[in-house]
């Protein structure tokens, strides 16, 4: 196993005078491309698991969506042209000649999905829902399939992890997964689901920007509209107000304009019906964030099969090493992990696996540091079965 562990004296991240972070909420349209085709993903799994007790070839990672039209105004509105999403992949469609129903599978599932996600979108009536899905290429196929007793790297592709969070990503990560709680939504359900917050901090200030989609239906006139902004204000401070003692600023909708009767109203609590498309990949990386002042990959995890895809699993290992790392060794301020595969070769055999930390001293013993590598790449096999129990974060 090729493993380089160096020691960097650059300055931390949080040591940095600048730092950008984002987050994109579920209802964001990036994310709802990248919900729909993890959600396709598993549900191939879960029929192929039940059906056959193995995972055949797949990899639905490229969605589209297309913004619909709406009417919307205090106290309520429509959506005139709906939502329409297209799920590009690949796919087995057969098995022992018995077809695979691909495409009923995908569209079923997303749907299910958005009902349980996005309160006040229907799937039945305000989204399209569409597949160009179709078989893989035999080269692809067959390498899925050589894989028998260790899976082989579906493609040569690399993954990338960093820890310790800085205070700017933990922030910005808990604000919006607050405000999207389900506490949240029953206390206050005019709050929709669509929230993306930006994360600024200059030296030792915050600078907080939400951006909420409001439901129009709960939300009569401007007074009100104001009150509810007031509230998403409040409860971002409340998180900040539980994790840090730094001075900050909140915005909430910057863009409203009263004068010109502006305002972020939505009749299903996403951008995506009105205004903005989305499309896989664009959104948040695998740990949740978008973080320009770390190292990250143009990789979508979302879709990508989880037996062998290293796009994907090596995307989820690479942040587990450096979990790890952090958490069992001492004199760390943080660590990056670097893992890039080569296609065909076993997953458990990475091209190249980079381990830098940046010490507060000296930094852990070299060989610490590579018995975490070696026992957490060990158990990339094994990470399937978490994938599609849902128990991993991927966007």
């Amino acid at each position: 196993m090729n493993i380089l562990i160096s020691y960097s004296n650059k300055r931390a991240t949080y040591e940095l005078p600048v730092e950008f972070v984002e987050r994109k909420g579920k209802a964001h349209p990036d994310s709802i491309c990248d919900m729909a085709a993890e959600e396709s993903s598993l549900a191939l799994c879960e029929y192929f698991l039940k059906k056959y007790n193995r995972i055949y070839h797949h990899n639905i990672d490229k969605a589209v969506l297309a913004g619909g039209q709406s009417n919307v105004r205090f106290g309520g509105g429509e959506v005139v042209e709906p939502i329409y999403l297209l799920l590009v992949g690949r796919a087995t469609r057969e098995v022992n000649g018995e077809p695979v129903p691909v495409d009923e599978l995908v569209i079923n599932s997303v749907k299910e999905k958005i009902k349980k996600e996005i309160r006040f979108l229907n799937p039945g009536s305000d989204i399209i829902i569409d597949t160009k899905i179709r078989k893989g290429s035999a080269d692809l196929i067959g390498n899925f399939e050589r894989g028998v007793f260790v899976p082989l790297a579906n493609d040569t592709s690399f993954g990338v992890g960093f820890a310790p969070l800085t205070i700017t990503e933990k922030l910005t990560l808990k604000i919006e997964e607050h405000l999207n709680s389900k506490k949240i939504k029953e206390e206050f359900p005019a709050i929709g689901e669509d929230i993306k917050v930006m994360g600024v901090r200059v030296n030792d200030e915050l600078k907080i920007t939400i951006a909420c989609a409001f439901i129009s239906k709960y939300i009569h006139n401007e007074t009100e509209y104001m009150n509810y902004k007031n509230i998403v204000k409040k409860e971002a401070e409340y998180v900040i107000d539980s994790m840090t003692k730094m001075k900050y600023s909140i915005v909430v909708n910057n863009a409203d304009d009263f004068k010109s009767k502006l305002f972020y109203l939505t009749v299903t609590g996403t951008s995506a019906e009105h205004g903005d498309d989305g499309q896989v990949g664009r959104g948040n990386r695998a740990n949740g964030l978008i973080t320009p002042f770390r190292p990250m990959t143009l990789e979508a995890t979302a879709g990508k099969n989880p037996v062998s895809h290293t796009g994907k699993l090596y995307s989820i290992t690479s942040q587990r090493i450096c979990d790890k790392i952090v958490s069992e060794c001492e004199d760390i301020k943080e660590v990056y992990c670097y893992m890039v595969s080569r296609i065909g070769d076993p997953i458990i055999e990475p091209k190249m696996i980079h381990v830098e930390i940046v010490p507060f001293k000296k930094g852990p013993d070299e060989g610490t540091v590579e018995s975490i590598v070696k026992e957490t790449i060990s158990n990339i096999p094994l990470l399937w079965k978490d994938i599609v129990e849902r128990k991993i974060r991927l966007f």
